[in-house]
């Protein structure tokens, strides 16, 4: 679990292709300061294992499916990436809930400056629209941004000093690739609304349980 909060902005060592795979070396030292094995670390929004770590840096593998359905495939050594660690449970919760499990890519189709900050402007593919809101979360290259503006085929997001100066959004040009993660919160209210859930509260109620003082939920409310 992730917060969309990058920690540090890396850069790809090198890439290893395989035939179905590939193994990513990321240099990041302050992630893996406290790497192990194993350990998850977000790479441009998606959750990775590590399999070896150093000093100044850690591996990861790839699988040819997370190659095809993401921006990792498009990665070159030198390429900045966007390094988040796992969330610990006592930490500040900075963003909003962010799983590492990349739903689709978009592209930037436009970018205009502000006097401090810059709106930029992303392709919205069809299969994610119902799930992307004004003034929602948005996870873009694991980045946790907020929407500023949604259209039937685009969304836009508002970047502050800081995110343009710490993550790869400050960087990218419009044709370049992003990952997109959407409010998991929103996948599962349609779930639940898709099979008819009741909420519990409301199916208490039609059975006609009765409070402690003898009332209905009827009578309490």
């Amino acid at each position: 679990m992730f917060t969309g909060i990058v920690e540090e902005l890396g850069v790809v060592g090198s890439i290893d292709h395989a035939a179905e795979s590939a193994v990513l070396r990321i240099e990041g030292p302050r992630v893996a300061s406290d790497a192990v094995h194993g350990a998850s670390i977000a790479v441009n929004g998606v959750c990775l294992t590590v399999t070896s770590h150093d000093a100044t840096g850690f591996s990861v593998d790839v699988m040819a499916e997370t190659l095809r359905r993401s921006s990792l495939g498009a990665l070159r050594p030198g390429d900045p990436v966007n390094l988040e660690r796992a969330m610990a449970a006592a930490s500040r919760f900075g963003g909003h809930i962010v799983q590492g499990h990349v739903d689709g890519t978009a592209t930037i189709i436009e970018r205009v400056p502000g006097d401090r900050w810059e709106v930029v402007t992303f392709t919205l593919p069809s299969a994610l629209a119902r799930y992307v809101v004004e003034k929602g979360s948005i996870t873009v290259d694991g980045v946790s941004l907020t929407v500023s503006a949604v259209g039937p085929e685009t969304f836009s997001v508002s970047l502050i000093p800081t995110t343009l100066e710490q993550t790869t959004l400050g960087r990218k040009q419009v044709g370049d690739p992003v990952n997109l993660e959407v409010d998991v919160l929103a996948k599962y209210v349609e779930r639940l609304l898709e099979h008819g859930q009741v909420p519990v509260g409301r199916r208490i109620a039609a059975e006609g349980s009765t409070a402690e003082d003898g009332s209905t939920p009827e009578e309490e409310s």
